[in-house]
C-alpha cells in the first residue's frame, strides 16, 4: 500500500460521507462528485485504465452534472436545511450506526470464512496486463460502433436541449 492509495483512499471516503451527510443539495452532489473522481483516481492507480476513465465520463462527467442539473432547476430558492446532527437525531444515528455496522461485520466475516473463495492464488491465477487496452477500446468506438456512438451523443444533446426548453418556458411562465 503506498501513501498516494490513502491519500485516494481518505479523499473518496470523505466525499461520499459528506454527500450523505450535508444537507446542502448541491453541496451533496459536489461531495458525491468528489467521491466518483477519487474512485476514478483509484482505478487508474491501480491500472484498470478503462474503468477509471469510463468512471470519469460517465459519473464524474455525466451523472454529478446531470444531478446538479436537476436540482439547479427543480430547488426553490428560498429552501433553507436544516442541520443534521442534533440532539434529538442523535439516538437514531447511533441506532443506525450500530446496525450498519453489524451488517459490515456478518458480510465481511461471509465473505471471509466463503469457501468459494480460493486461500491462495497460484502463479497463473494472479490478473495480469489486460488485453483489451484503452486504445484498442477507443479504435472499436472509433470505426467499428462510430454510429452507435454518434446516436448516442445525438439523443443525448436533444435531451439537453429539451430540458433547456422546457425550464426557459416554466420561466416564462412565473410572474
Amino acid at each position: 500500500m503506498t501513501v498516494s492509495f490513502f491519500i485516494l483512499a481518505a479523499l473518496t471516503i470523505a466525499g461520499t460521507v459528506a454527500a450523505m451527510s450535508l444537507r446542502n443539495l448541491v453541496h451533496c452532489v459536489l461531495a458525491l462528485t468528489l467521491g466518483f473522481a477519487g474512485l476514478a483516481a483509484l482505478y487508474l492507480q491501480l491500472g484498470a485504465q478503462f474503468v477509471g476513465f469510463t468512471q470519469i465520463l460517465v459519473y464524474v462527467g455525466a451523472v454529478a452534472i446531470l444531478a446538479m442539473f436537476a436540482i439547479m432547476m427543480t430547488q426553490r430558492a428560498g429552501a433553507v436545511a436544516q442541520p443534521v446532527f442534533t440532539p434529538s437525531r442523535m439516538p437514531g444515528w447511533i441506532a443506525g450506526g450500530m446496525i450498519a455496522s453489524a451488517v459490515f461485520a456478518v458480510l465481511a466475516w461471509a465473505i471471509h470464512s466463503s469457501a468459494a473463495l480460493p486461500k491462495t492464488l497460484p502463479p497463473q491465477a494472479l490478473p495480469s496486463q489486460a488485453d483489451a487496452g484503452v486504445r484498442a477500446i477507443g479504435n472499436a468506438l472509433m470505426h467499428r460502433f462510430v454510429l452507435p456512438l454518434e446516436i448516442m451523443g445525438l439523443l443525448l444533446t436533444a435531451a439537453l436541449i429539451g430540458a433547456v426548453l422546457v425550464a426557459m418556458q416554466e420561466q416564462q411562465e412565473m410572474p
